[in-house]
């Protein structure tokens, strides 16, 4: 599976709003320089973001961008579909008339297992539970072994 770098920017930024909620709004260039994301780039993934209902932006001198919704409520899943759309493993899930041996292949049934329980993960995983984990990594780095 190949996750596109825009849904792992998407991914990033949100999560930089989560930890920064209740700050204001975030300028871009906040969110571009603490995780390393092209600015340009960024501008792009957080439009789309907030053509979606996740992100709410704000244009001017005090504009900037804050979480629409809360972040438990926002999965990856969702910044995939939006950012990355869905793309299957194998050419055969979408299609079967691809594949002339679809009639008997073991395989499949397999791959759609495995694309089904990513789905699962991406679905049940919120940006509240990405903001917990990057808090307890960074809690973890400052204690001493």
């Amino acid at each position: 599976m190949h996750v596109p770098i825009q849904v792992d920017y998407g991914i990033r930024a949100l999560v930089d709003l989560a930890e920064h909620a209740g700050e204001g709004s975030v300028r871009a260039g906040q969110i571009a320089r603490r995780r390393s994301i092209p600015e340009p780039y960024l501008a792009r993934v957080l439009h789309t973001l907030q053509k979606e209902g996740l992100v709410r932006s704000r244009r001017g001198p005090q504009g900037g961008h804050s979480l629409a919704r809360d972040p438990s409520k926002i999965t990856m899943g969702m910044v995939m579909e939006y950012l990355g759309g869905t793309q299957t493993l194998v050419n055969c899930l979408d299609d079967a008339e691809q594949c002339d041996l679809t009639p008997s292949c073991m395989q499949r049934e397999v791959w759609k297992e495995v694309e089904e329980a990513i789905a699962r993960v991406l679905d049940s995983t919120t940006i509240a539970d990405l903001t917990d984990r990057t808090r307890r990594l960074a809690e973890d780095r400052l204690v001493p072994a």
